[in-house]
């Protein structure tokens, strides 16, 4: 079943950056995603040098290493590894010496400008990444979204307007696409599909927006007797801000059409509603298990002005139209949409 091009998604507006207020900043002291390291977002812009950054193929990775006047980077090293010890490590610090830091990479394009920190061990050469960006309330919600509700626990740090954020590690979906799904006969369609089917459920329950192929990977993991497949979504900048209820469902993008193509080449409409059902099932007992905080997120939320009021009314209207419910056009915040549409999804059985 093919999407027609008039009824594709295009978001060609950047969004802005929303301020933590004080609701969200108790929320996250509550939750221990607060620390007090003294380092700072701002300080990260102030490098000396910049140089591109290619992959293993000599294409440029829109990621460019900066460099630092020696002194600072001496200090930024030495406080990095302690960010990293606090996210990682709640901040035991008796194997920092363990650590440095190999390299710091900056990208301009995207809505957080993130910084992405590689972090080695000494003693082995092992290495992971972390990233520094420019704290975004809406950001923080569709990560804390995320953690309480998908299948996937995900760390983070608030320090005034830094955001710390671990490195989800999988296959870029649009390389899985390009590399894999289409030129890899040992591929299980099959299963593929499931997990976007259950991806785009998720993404939809939760409002969280902008799911084309370079903001979510796919996890390989190898399991007894065959692989098994699950997506995550990597980049949270759009949750619950578009007035658009297509925005919210990864099938309406051009960069998946793919994916979504196979979806119905493989599962019948019957077998993807089982799916669907299955994962708000999931999606219903996590949320009763972590109902308190869940609770406590939204009602921050709630208060919190992260979208257009005009973005608000619209959304509103969609969800009233989609639900048949009328009482969601008397609904004033995002985040009480956002609730209200979560919790009638996961009441649906069918």
């Amino acid at each position: 079943m093919r999407i027609s091009e008039a009824d594709l998604v295009h978001i060609d507006e950047k969004k802005p950056s929303y301020p933590i207020r004080t609701p969200l900043y108790q929320y996250l002291g509550e939750y221990g995603r607060l620390f007090d390291q003294d380092l700072n977002y701002k300080e990260l812009r102030e490098f000396s040098e910049q140089i591109p950054l290619y992959d293993r193929d000599g294409i440029d990775s829109y990621w460019q290493t900066v460099l630092y006047a020696p002194a600072q980077r001496d200090l930024l090293d030495q406080r990095l590894c302690q960010v990293y010890a606090a996210l990682k490590m709640e901040g035991n610090q008796a194997f920092l010496k363990h650590l440095y830091i190999d390299r710091i990479d900056y990208c301009e394009f995207g809505n957080s400008q993130p910084f992405r920190i590689r972090v080695v061990n000494r003693y082995n050469d092992n290495h992971d990444y972390y990233y520094v960006k420019k704290a975004d309330a809406s950001r923080i919600y569709g990560l804390e979204l995320e953690h309480i509700l998908s299948p996937n626990r995900i760390n983070i740090l608030v320090h005034g307007e830094t955001l710390i954020e671990e490195h989800i590690s999988g296959i870029p979906g649009d390389i899985f696409i390009g590399d894999y799904l289409i030129r890899d006969p040992e591929i299980n369609r099959i299963r593929v599909s499931k997990e976007f089917v259950k991806f785009s459920e998720r993404c939809f329950a939760k409002l969280l927006g902008d799911m084309r192929s370079y903001n979510f990977v796919m996890v390989l993991t190898q399991d007894f007797d065959a692989k098994q497949y699950r997506v995550r979504a990597i980049d949270f900048d759009r949750q619950c801000h578009e007035p658009q209820l297509k925005v919210y469902m990864p099938q309406f993008y051009q960069e998946n059409q793919e994916v979504v193509e196979m979806v119905w080449d493989c599962l019948p409409p019957e077998t993807i509603r089982q799916y669907q059902s299955e994962e708000r099932s999931l999606m219903r007992r996590r949320a009763n298990s972590a109902r308190l905080r869940l609770e406590d997120l939204f009602a921050a939320m709630a208060q919190d002005p992260i979208a257009p009021p005009a973005n608000i009314d619209e959304l509103a209207l969609e969800l009233s139209n989609y639900h048949k419910d009328p009482s969601f056009t008397r609904l004033r915040s995002m985040g009480e949409l956002t609730r209200r549409h979560l919790f009638t999804m996961l009441e649906q059985r069918e």
